[in-house]
Parts: C-alpha cells; structure tokens; sequence
C-alpha cells in the first residue's frame, strides 16, 4: 500500500460528509391515505409498518394521515389511493394482491425520498439498498472504463463528481464505496459517520489496492487493451461485493461465509462483464467489438477473497 495511495484516498474521500446521508434519513416523510373503508386505511398501513417494533411502528406511523381535508393546507409527499378508493388519474394505488408494485413506483419517481422511506418502512429497504448498490457498481464501472479512454468524456450527469478531481481509480472507487455505506446504513436505521462506521470504512479503504492490483494483472494479461471489460468487471463485482456485505451485516448482524462470498464474487464479475460490455459499446462501438473477440478468449479470474481484501471481512 503506498503513501500515495493513501494520500489520494484521503483527497477523494474528504469530498464526503456522512451529515448529507444522515438528513436524508432523519427527513420526515407526510403521506396522505386514501381508503374506501376502514379495512383499507389498516391494510395500507399494516403493509408499510409491518416488522417493526411496537416503538418504532408509532414513531413510523405519524407520518400517515387518513383522509386529510384539503381545507387543512397540509402538503403531502405522497398521496397513496387504495384500488377501491376514487381516485385522481396517475395516482398513486395501492393493490393488495401486488404492493410491491407500488413501492417499485414510488422510488421511480420520487428518489430523494428513498433513504427516508427506507428507513421508515421495511417493504421500501430491500428495494432501495439494491437500487443503491447497482447505481454505485455502475458509476464505478463507467469510472473505470472512462479513466482508460481518456478521448472520452461521459455525461456530467452520468457519475457524482467530475474525472478529472480524481488522482486515481482507486481513489474514485474507494470514495463512491463509503458513500454507499453511509446510503445503506441510513437506510437500514444505523448510525452513520467515519467513527460510527469505522470498521466498514477501514475495511473498504484496506481493500481498494487489492481490487486495484487485481485490475492491473487482467489488463497485463491482454494486449492492446483488451482487458478494458475484465477491468471494470473488476469494478463492478468488487462494488457490488461490498454493498452486499453491507447489506447482510446490518440487515442479520452477521457476515457471509467464505464460499458465500466467493460464490457472490463471481457472479457479479460476470454481471459486470456484461454491464462494462454495453457502457463500452456506448462510448466506443469500435472498442467494444474489439473488446467482444478478446472475451472470446479463457481467462481466469481470481476473486479477491482469496487475497483477504474486504469480501472476507464484512
């Protein structure tokens, strides 16, 4: 591990403040009900408390309103109409049979109430902790293959922070990879911050050069960059191996076995191969065809949990 390195770490990683994630949970969310009788006020709220402990369930709880009068002036984050209730056109609508449906919705157009809702009501955590990881795999994934294209320049909107502050990929990824744990612990209602999380943090930091080291053997092993793809599947797998980690810790409070992480690892290297695949066909077709006659070739790829790195401590 170089002092460099680690300097550039630091850089990137002071970008983050754990308080952005910490107000994005404690935000309280409004939501007005909408029910055709009784049993469906009950229904939709037995839904979105359920799991939760009696205290927690009435502190959850106050965010809904049944009913609310107009007159009342009140704003409401959300309208949620059960199916039997009249309701306006694009509303949103509660189906008893598929709720699931509706939680898919209401985090496909309203993401900055994610962490919030998350937090609050368990049929939103699982949802949006997966969301989370796949966002930030792709964005390291994007990263990855941008840093090795230095022709090409993606969309502002397409990654948090602009190429060009970063020093490194390590850096990058190493940043984007804690910023995710904050996300996920906020929505898994735990503390959250470079003390609280000090563990997780270290382990992510201890294991970005192992990732690093990885990525730089596939590309050594394939001429005229054609490891570009292996590469940041690299990214990708080792992205998605910690927000799944995260994820079993803070949901079961105990860790993945060693060949359940191992299992993990590798298929998400082939989800990122598939993944890096599409984001090079978009960036460069003429690359990407290239890139698809070298992955024709065997290769052999070894998950960094034999090498110690952050799967087999978290």
């Amino acid at each position: 591990m170089s002092i460099q390195g680690l300097l550039n770490i630091k850089k990137a990683v002071s970008k983050l403040n754990p308080k952005d994630a910490r107000d994005l949970g404690e935000r309280q969310v409004h939501i007005a009900l909408y029910g055709s009788n009784p049993l469906s006020y009950e229904r939709m709220e037995d839904f979105f408390l359920r799991e939760l402990s009696p205290a927690r369930r009435q502190q959850s709880a106050a965010s809904f309103s049944r009913d609310p009068h107009p007159a009342t002036g009140l704003s409401y984050d959300l309208s949620i109409y059960d199916e039997n209730a009249a309701a306006p056109s694009r509303a949103l609508i509660f189906e008893p049979t598929n709720p699931e449906r509706l939680v898919q919705k209401i985090l496909d157009t309203h993401h900055d109430l994610g962490v919030s809702l998350a937090k609050a009501f368990p049929p939103f955590r699982d949802p949006f902790v997966n969301r989370v990881i796949g966002k930030v795999s792709k964005e390291n994934t994007l990263f990855s293959l941008t840093t090795a294209l230095p022709d090409v320049i993606p969309n502002i909107l397409e990654l948090p922070w602009a190429v060009a502050e970063f020093a490194s990929d390590s850096a990058f990824l190493t940043m984007n990879q804690i910023r995710m744990a904050f996300l996920i612990a906020a929505a898994s209602d735990r503390e959250i911050g470079y003390r609280e999380q000090k563990s997780e943090v270290a382990a992510i930091i201890g294991s970005a050069f192992g990732w690093r080291a990885l990525a730089r053997q596939v590309v050594g092993k394939i001429p005229f960059g054609g490891g570009l793809i292996g590469k940041a599947a690299i990214a990708y797998a080792g992205t998605k191996v910690v927000g799944l980690s995260l994820d079993r810790f803070y949901r079961m409070g105990y860790h993945y076995t060693k060949a359940e992480r191992e299992s993990l690892y590798m298929d998400a290297f082939r989800q990122g191969k598939n993944v890096a695949g599409r984001i090079l066909s978009h960036l460069r077709p003429d690359l990407a065809a290239r890139q698809a006659e070298e992955e024709e070739k065997p290769t052999i790829i070894v998950s960094p949990g034999e090498r110690g790195g952050y799967p087999n401590r978290a």
